[in-house]
């Protein structure tokens, strides 16, 4: 866990305002981390999903090191701008789910996106349309032909959103009403938040250069819109546009990472705690990365590496390990395919090191799981999500609701999170709890309620929170009766 992470920027604050020879006593301390004390334990306890992360990163760098070693491909060339990049550049970052950092070599240089933009605008289209509105437009096979192909499917509809005629209809779903501005502007601002806030860069340059070499683009865009494949009113010119300002995106490695590790941990940004995405829009999304990321040389990496992943002729390479972590790799030699060579053979060595390949699990191998291996205990979830109630830690109680938890779930004597968090006075969580329309009710071993709770305790803040809420929960009951 890092310094720079947001989630300690306060608690790292008040400690340089207590000097670095001041003692701080059990008091101050308290006060300190009540804020954090899941993530804390977390850290204290080994219980980070990946616990002893120096071990990792060690398997990790020999990886890195010796695919360094390969010089094979070429940097692209079609785009002027993209061919004058240092081609030995190398960069890999590692941002898991628990928001654990690993960066090796050039990670903070800046490249632009290129086709990696293609399965954030798929989610963007999913999430303000929903599934059956974008698969009307776009269909979710992978097409066997090149990624640039003039060709649709047999319904006369994009093969899937990760080839360029599926990303530029993804495109024209995309806030077609509004300004080609505002339409950047909302997409540039997804970025950002899937990078947990970080800066998200535009090459203007790279932008004019796409769109001076962009005939083929011009060529399927026409051709979707004379067999009527596009939604009405759709302006070619507009989408084409915002299709290449979306590939012309610059990040670093280290953002790269941590979006990668939003889609990871389930649309929800793991330094952030911020929901960007729904867990079905990622699922889907990952669906499609794992047959389709890779332009044609996806069924190989799906066989050999098993991993979702989606690749740019900038030499970028996400890479999603559901529940796990997200990896960005940049090395801008690419193979025939616009694949980065290092990328690919980097993957090949992780899932040969790791148990990372989606079917790892049906066989025996003596690969080391970074959850399992070198993980000597895992704390009860159910457990993580009471303590963090009872602490009125709000970080990790959004963030167990923003991965779809059920709220509700209680311990051995039948106590919830709303149980716990009432009983502390935590106004803020059973606040939150309630507007998530948990349980109100429910009752412990012993019959008593969150509300008995509350007063017991002589939380009277808390006590009428829980009788307003009653009172407007009786009022819509007689509305509806």
């Amino acid at each position: 866990i890092t310094k720079a992470d947001p989630r300690l920027k306060d608690l790292l604050e008040q400690l340089d305002a207590y000097g670095l020879n001041e003692p701080i006593d059990l008091e101050q301390f308290t006060e300190l981390v009540s804020s954090h004390v899941s993530l804390i334990e977390k850290i204290l306890t080994g219980d980070l999903v990946v616990p002893s992360f120096d071990k990792f990163a060690e398997k990790i760098e020999k990886i890195y090191l010796s695919t360094k070693e390969n010089k094979a491909g070429a940097v692209a060339s079609y785009i002027p701008q993209l061919s004058r990049v240092e081609p030995d550049k190398y960069g890999v970052s590692i941002c898991t789910i628990d928001g654990q950092r690993l960066n090796l070599g050039d990670c903070d240089d800046y490249f632009c996106v290129q086709s990696t933009c293609k399965p954030v605008n798929y989610c963007v289209a999913l999430e303000l349309h929903g599934e059956d509105k974008v698969h009307s437009h776009v269909g979710r096979e992978p097409s066997g032909k090149s990624f640039n192909e003039l060709a649709l499917n047999r319904h006369n509809l994009p093969h899937n959103p990760l080839i360029n005629s599926g990303a530029i209809m993804c495109s024209s779903l995309i806030h077609s009403d509004k300004s080609l501005a505002d339409r950047f502007d909302y997409v540039i601002k997804t970025w950002g938040k899937l990078a947990g806030n970080a800066h998200i860069g535009f090459n203007n340059s790279v932008y004019h250069s796409e769109k001076e070499t962009s005939d083929r683009n011009f060529a399927l865009a026409h051709y979707m819109r004379e067999v009527g494949a596009f939604p009405e009113k759709t302006s070619i010119r507009d989408t084409l546009d915002f299709y290449f300002q979306s590939c012309s995106i610059e990040v670093n490695a280290k953002n790269m990472a941590s979006i990668a590790a939003s889609f990871a941990n389930a649309g929800t940004n793991p330094l952030t705690g911020e929901k960007i995405f729904s867990s079905d829009a990622v699922k889907d999304c990952l669906s499609l990365m794992s047959s389709c990321g890779m332009y044609d040389f996806s069924g190989e990496f799906a066989f050999s590496v098993g991993i979702p992943a989606k690749s740019g002729v900038s030499g970028v390479l996400l890479i999603v390990i559901p529940n796990l972590m997200g990896i960005a790799l940049w090395s801008p030699r690419i193979d025939e395919m616009g694949n980065s060579v290092r990328g690919v053979e980097f993957c090949k060595e992780l899932v040969k090191t790791f148990n990372f390949h989606n079917y790892d699990s049906l066989v025996q191998s003596n690969k080391m799981d970074p959850r399992k291996d070198i993980y000597h205990s895992q704390v009860n979830p159910i457990f993580q999500l009471i303590w963090a109630a009872s602490q009125g830690d709000m970080d990790e109680i959004q963030k167990f609701a923003a991965r779809g938890f059920d709220l509700n779930l209680s311990d051995y004597d039948g106590r919830t999170a709303l149980h716990l968090a009432a009983a502390e006075g935590c106004y803020e969580v059973v606040k939150f709890l309630l507007e998530k329309n948990v349980e109100q009710n429910p009752r412990d071993r012993w019959g008593n309620t969150p509300l008995d709770d509350a007063r017991k305790a002589g939380h009277k803040e808390v006590e009428d929170l829980f009788m307003t809420r009653s009172q407007a929960s009786s009022q819509v009951l007689s509305q509806q009766l």
